[in-house]
């Protein structure tokens, strides 16, 4: 119980420096780099412009995913039942934060489970993916994606958040064999995502290569965890190392490029920095399937239900109007519409 009870103080600590502090990278996203070509005659009805599209065999209503970051505690729980119910009134996808506290404590697993709230969504469990070198195996990523009843797993990658841990968990040799075990035996899709460094080309590849079905690039640009953990950290010598950190990693737009590169067929979501509607419709025209956010989310469900469906309604606008000023009357036409790198 002294584990789990670590574990849950970090987790705390975690939502209490995000709410509370500025983590931002010192990276932009990257999606400043390209734009879209303004069209005075887009010759569609607004009215008329259709945001819903198809992803693992269930239908969103927008391309929007309120991308995984808590669960395990109290606070967290509301947060996460407050989330669930947005998710399920606007049709969106939703993934939860490492379950690995449920699956260490199964007592804290309701924190996660939110499926009662949000019976229709597209809903992601979420395992960190260096425990497979530790405590995990097959059948805890099976334990987790069962408990909340989920339609897909992520796996994500946090070496860097790990290596900057007092606790963390350092040792990466050998997981790729290990993320091609889960991906062959799960009954669900498997999904790699990064927690705000991005996905390299290489890396894109390799996993390609174990069988994945997708990746969250979660690249920089937004929340940094090297920063979270600077927060944290009491040993001044651990602190100004963190702190060296605070511009690394691959800016989301460029992890969307280099993964597409990587592999033309691969599902992608873009999370990372994510801000507004216009940057989501970006995402998509460089490649992704769908985009997400995750800090935005969780200061508003810390608030209320209405602050937090406010920001859905804010990026949903944004979304259309956008597509409305390219000419995209659909999503199909979005991720096929003309984007110019500057």
């Amino acid at each position: 119980m002294g584990k789990n009870r670590r574990t849950a103080d970090r987790k705390t600590d975690h939502l209490r420096i995000v709410l509370d502090e500025k983590v931002n990278s010192s990276l932009s996203n990257g999606f400043e780099k390209y734009r879209f070509i303004h069209q005075a005659l887009p010759e569609i009805d607004f009215a008329q412009i259709e945001t819903k599209s198809n992803f693992l065999k269930k239908t969103l209503d927008y391309p929007i995913l309120i991308s995984s970051m808590t669960g395990g505690t109290p606070e967290t729980a509301k947060i996460n039942h407050c989330l669930a119910k947005v998710a399920q009134k606007y049709g969106i996808a939703m993934g939860v934060g490492s379950q690995r506290i449920g699956i260490e404590d199964s007592t804290r697993m309701y924190s996660f489970n939110v499926r009662k709230l949000a019976p229709d969504i597209l809903l992601f469990a979420n395992l960190g993916a260096v425990q497979l070198n530790y405590s995990h195996s097959t059948e805890q990523c099976q334990k987790a994606v069962d408990e909340i009843e989920a339609n897909a797993l992520f796996l994500h990658l946090n070496p860097l958040q790990e290596a900057l841990q007092p606790e963390g968990n350092t040792n990466f040799s050998g997981l790729l064999k290990k993320i091609e075990l889960v991906c062959k035996t799960l009954s669900i899709p498997v999904f790699i995502k990064e927690v705000g460094w991005g996905i390299s080309e290489k890396t894109a590849s390799l996993l390609v290569s174990a069988g994945i079905a997708g990746i969250d690039v979660a690249g920089a640009g937004g929340t940094s965890w090297s920063e979270v953990e600077k927060y944290r950290i009491k040993d001044p010598v651990y602190f100004h190392v963190a702190s060296a950190f605070h511009d690394w990693g691959i800016p989301t737009a460029d992890s969307i490029i280099q993964v597409k590169k990587a592999a033309p067929t691969l599902s992608v979501i873009a999370s990372g920095g994510i801000t507004n509607g216009i940057e989501i419709a970006k995402s998509i025209a460089l490649g992704s399937s769908m985009a997400g956010l995750a800090a935005r989310f969780i200061r508003a469900a810390s608030i209320s239900f209405d602050e937090t469906e406010n920001i859905l309604k804010e990026l949903i606008l944004q979304l259309k109007i956008c597509m409305f000023a390219i000419g995209a009357k659909n999503i199909h036409d979005l991720k096929n519409i003309r984007i110019i790198r500057e």
